[in-house]
């Protein structure tokens, strides 16, 4: 595979961890909104990623990843009792979003990680390529 073609792969790996990581922190700080802009409580945000054909020159095309969607978690939120609250309820109930913060920071941990692999592997495909360079001088 061409070093172009490695770096498309890699990149479009980029783009998609980075709106992951934009959505786990939307996650994060939505975590105790009950009310949202579409009625009710913040319902969390999932990428939902698939793989996706990157033009290349040689008649083989690179695979490489992209959003496909972003989802709405469907997990029933969670009911607590506050009936001082002015959002509550007649019943004195308030639906808060269903998010584990532990759960968010995990997966913000995997998706850095992923993130710093794919930038690791375009920084080796440069390098290689400037190697190769001082080798043909």
């Amino acid at each position: 595979m061409p070093i172009q073609g490695i770096v498309g792969v890699a990149s479009s790996a980029l783009s998609a961890q980075s709106l992951r990581l934009t959505l786990i922190a939307q996650n994060l700080a939505n975590a105790d909104s009950v009310a949202s802009p579409d009625g009710g409580p913040y319902q969390r945000r999932i990428p939902v990623f698939e793989a996706t054909s990157l033009p290349g020159g040689d008649g083989e095309d690179p695979i490489g990843v992209k959003v496909a969607a972003v989802l709405r978690d469907q997990t029933p939120p969670r009911v607590t009792h506050d009936p001082s609250n002015p959002l509550a309820d007649a019943s004195g109930n308030i639906a808060q979003p269903s998010i584990n913060p532990v759960l968010e920071m995990v997966d913000m941990m995997q998706a850095s990680r992923s993130y710093e692999a794919n930038l690791s592997t375009i920084q080796t495909a440069n390098n290689v390529a400037l190697k190769t360079i001082d080798i043909l001088k």
